[in-house]
């Protein structure tokens, strides 16, 4: 799982997992190209997902 394959508009993504966690900060979803497992990561520790359930769920909005 290296690559986090976005659909669309990441700035549309970020709005959509803002608005259905709203814990999360711009800092929490700054994401940058090669820096996947890192993103998912924190995400993992701040939600308690694991990360092929983030993956799963940001590849579909």
């Amino acid at each position: 799982m290296n690559n986090l394959q976005l659909k669309g508009n990441w700035n549309e993504v970020k709005g959509k997992l803002k608005k259905k966690y709203g814990e999360l900060t711009d800092d929490d979803l700054a994401y940058s190209e090669g820096q996947a497992d890192e993103f998912l990561g924190k995400l993992q520790k701040k939600l308690g997902k694991s990360k092929e359930e983030l993956k799963s769920e940001i590849e579909r909005l």
